[in-house]
């Protein structure tokens, strides 16, 4: 394990262990930042595009110009 993997373990095991209560005062401060915020939206969409097929850079380019 590396040291950020035995990092992101020790938080994670402790944000487990908040009440609800706690755990909503630390995500509610963590989504106030807005580096840590554009963070987490970044990490959800790469995680929400994880399973789907790679394509070229290019077309990704193309289709996200169509779409804008």
């Amino acid at each position: 394990m590396s040291a950020a993997e035995a990092t992101a373990e020790v938080f994670v095991t402790a944000f487990k262990s908040l009440k609800p209560r706690q755990r909503e005062a630390v995500l509610e401060r963590m989504l106030a930042d807005k580096e840590l915020s554009a963070d987490l939206a970044d990490t959800l969409a790469l995680e929400a595009r994880r399973h789907q097929p790679r394509q070229p850079f290019r077309q990704a380019l193309k289709e996200l110009r169509i779409k804008v």
